[in-house]
């Protein structure tokens, strides 16, 4: 995929800096810089609400606009003051203001991440079409992530809803050969297949691998799928020490391949470069 400065925005060449780490750039630059990450920051914040909602109704099977936002305790129909992206839960303490149910840390963590996401996004690629496919590619990882987490389920509708956009940004944002992210693609769920087949993985992670990959190419899918078993390890052994997770209990690893796939498409040729440097 093509690399462009990751310090430029609006198209894939001009010059127009993010300038938080360039020089000489003047105050002009520096408040529409901020303008737009603030905007872009806010627009995840509040697409992250609707991503929970995605997330939790699609694989309960029902409709995204009815009935509207409520408590699941206890049916009441929420107003505007409590669904402020994750102001509302911090004020609220995690509880539903009406009934006092505690309301899932699911919520504010969803809105939060996509918000950071969206900004890690225009910060490291400026407004590209590299910049445009993170953020989908990031929309894609949080609602993942928390259908996975509350469902041990990764929605189909989700995965084909969002295929056709990756592939035009992907078909944009080639420099080499396009084989490569079909590759990517093929490899992806070529790795996965077999624990879902025999086990310990689901189709759902097949199907989302295989969507990641061709967003990331190859040879990143094999960096994505390395990464995202060290981070699931790592974290999960540290769970299972601290005896939250029981020895033996399914854990979610759909939230890993879309992490280590993020880190992939971010700085997969920095890491690839600087362990082949190591190495040779």
């Amino acid at each position: 995929m093509s690399n462009p400065s990751k310090l430029t925005c609006f198209s894939r060449n001009r010059i127009i800096p993010v300038p938080f780490l360039q020089h000489h750039i003047t105050q002009k630059e520096r408040t529409m810089t901020i303008v737009i990450a603030v905007y872009i920051t806010l627009l995840g914040l509040i697409l992250g609400s609707f991503y929970n909602v995605v997330a939790l109704r699609v694989p309960a099977g029902e409709s995204l606009t009815h009935p509207p936002s409520h408590c699941t305790g206890c049916g009441t129909r929420l107003k505007p003051r409590d669904l402020v992206p994750v102001l509302s839960w911090l004020a609220s303490g995690g509880k539903c203001r009406y009934c006092g149910a505690k309301v899932s840390m699911l919520y504010p963590l969803g809105e939060l991440a996509t918000g950071l996401l969206f900004l890690w996004s225009y910060l490291e690629f400026g407004v590209t079409v590299r910049g445009v496919t993170a953020i989908v590619l990031s929309s894609v990882a949080v609602i993942a992530t928390v259908a996975d987490l509350k469902y041990m389920l990764i929605p189909n509708k989700v995965l084909l809803f969002f295929t056709p956009f990756l592939l035009v940004l992907t078909l944009l944002n080639v420099d080499g050969s396009i084989w490569l992210f079909f590759l990517g693609a093929a490899v992806g769920g070529a790795i996965i297949l077999p624990f879902a087949w025999f086990g310990g993985m689901g189709m759902g992670d097949f199907k989302l691998f295989a969507l990641l990959g061709l967003a990331i190419g190859f040879p990143n899918v094999l960096l994505a799928f390395f990464a995202a078993c060290l981070l699931g390890t790592m974290v999960g052994g540290t769970l299972q020490m601290a005896g939250i997770v029981k020895r033996g209990q399914l854990v979610p690893f759909g939230p890993w391949l879309a992490l280590g796939a993020l880190l992939a498409y971010g700085y997969g040729s920095e890491i690839i470069g600087g362990y082949l440097s190591l190495i040779h």
